[in-house]
């Protein structure tokens, strides 16, 4: 595929609806009266990596308690489930496999490329719970589709020391563990991150919490996950995102918090333009995250690349 030219472009297809029943290829599934269920890792072009994410492209017919028991059937992190779709603007939400999210990262970028597959590259408008979240698929050289999308307005605000103490008890980590240079902080962009930002590497990757201590005090705060991070150089990160609110120990790649982590860093200081968040290595299902930053503009862009899972 191809993007339009960049003068008097053709207006760009509308999104078909998915169809009912099993889908032809290895990555859709559904009963033969049911919807057709897709499945895409994103943030990575190997199927082995990234975030698997479930995506319902006409899920117009469903109910809120049918899309969470398909969510739990799928099993993965976040599945995304197109509810109407007006030309190449789609009403989008999000369930994870125990309660709907407002907003979800990896499962928009994987919504994007399989509405793309269907209807061509280009620029897709996603209306989501958290807000409108513009998306821009391009393809590579190689065909691989890539999705861009676009935040909501970001905000950053601090944590109160008594719910650090519980978040950090929760995790097993010692306060002195952490990267006085990264303050914590709770981070949104389309959803509520406390961001915590570990000394060394090693401490990135000795995690071992106490999932319902730590659901119960995320649930009280109102957080999707936690993004732990170690910070490399100025542009490169690692990340980690548990995810015990959604029922998931870990959540390999992480782009609402991507998000929200470009808008602590650009709260923080002078911050490079493009990020490179490196997550799921941990977990051995390795993906990239690319955060920019444009200059006179507060919202927060993230991108990469999915694939259809056989």
């Amino acid at each position: 595929m191809t993007t339009s030219p960049a003068h008097s472009p053709a207006p760009a297809p509308a999104v078909p609806a998915a169809t009912s029943g099993t889908s032809g290829s290895a990555s859709g599934s559904g009963p033969a009266s049911g919807p057709e269920i897709l499945r895409y890792t994103a943030f990575s072009a190997d199927p082995a990596g990234g975030n698997p994410a479930g995506v319902v492209l006409d899920a117009s017919g469903l109910g809120e308690r049918e899309m969470l028991a398909i969510a739990a059937e799928v099993g993965f992190s976040e599945t995304a489930f197109v509810t109407a779709a007006r030309g190449r603007t789609l009403d989008v939400r999000y369930f994870s496999p125990k309660a709907e999210v407002s907003f979800c990262g990896h499962a928009t970028v994987a919504a994007a490329v399989a509405a793309a597959e269907r209807a061509g590259a280009g620029e897709l408008l996603f209306r989501t719970p958290a807000g409108e979240v513009p998306v821009t698929v391009e393809a590579g050289a190689d065909g691989t589709l890539r999705a861009t999308l676009t935040s909501v307005e970001p905000h950053v605000e601090p944590i109160a020391a008594d719910d650090l103490a519980e978040a950090l008890a929760a995790l097993r980590w010692p306060e002195g563990d952490l990267d006085p240079s990264l303050p914590p902080r709770v981070a949104y962009a389309g959803a509520r991150h406390l961001v915590l930002a570990a000394g060394t590497r090693e401490r990135l990757a000795d995690l071992d919490y106490d999932f319902e201590r730590l659901a119960a005090l995320m649930t009280s705060l109102d957080l999707t996950t936690l993004q732990l991070v170690w910070r490399e150089s100025a542009a490169v990160y690692h990340v980690r995102d548990p995810f015990p609110v959604g029922g998931v120990v870990e959540d390999p790649a992480t782009g609402a918090a991507a998000l929200a982590f470009g808008a602590y860093l650009r709260e923080l200081g002078p911050v490079p333009d493009h990020l490179t968040l490196h997550q799921g290595d941990d977990l051995g299902r390795p993906g990239v995250l690319t955060v920019e930053l444009r200059p006179g503009d507060r919202r927060v862009r993230v991108s990469g690349t999915a694939v259809p899972l056989a």
